[in-house]
């Protein structure tokens, strides 16, 4: 079962978040992590850093709001920084969604549906385990 950790702005797309926990849950995936607010601590910047770490991938919901939410940079840089895969999906069709500040000029917002989805889901699986296999041989070729 794929794990993935949900970033989003707490205070404004809430609603989405639930959205996409239902959609997830329908089609067999487990969110391991999801935003919260934020202290600025390192408790905090330690817990959050555990949670996208053992994601097998992060999905970013961007609304109107998220470039101007810092907790939502953190955590994709953490997610950068940790090397977990992630994608953006477009919170809200009707309206002008931006992208976290920190985000990659090459990365584009994905339409929200449920094939959409499962695709990035899936997509992002494969790349964690192919990820996790290469640096296990470059760990081991290291030893040798």
């Amino acid at each position: 079962m794929s794990k993935v950790y949900v970033s989003f702005d707490i205070e404004h797309d809430g609603e989405l978040y639930d959205r996409l926990l239902a959609q997830l849950a329908a089609a067999g995936f487990s969110v391991s992590g999801r935003s919260e607010s934020r202290c600025a601590t390192e408790l905090w910047d330690t817990r959050v850093r555990q949670r996208i770490r053992e994601a097998d991938q992060v999905i970013v919901i961007c609304g109107e709001h998220t470039g101007a939410s810092q907790r939502m940079e953190v955590e994709l840089r953490i997610a950068q920084e940790e090397r977990t895969p992630y994608f953006l999906l477009w919170g809200r069709r009707e309206a002008s969604c931006k992208k976290p500040s920190g985000a990659k000029a090459a990365d584009g917002m994905y339409r929200w549906t449920r094939e959409i989805l499962q695709d990035q889901v899936d997509g992002g699986q494969r790349r964690a385990r192919a990820l996790a296999a290469r640096e296990h041989a470059v760990h081991t070729a290291r030893k040798m």
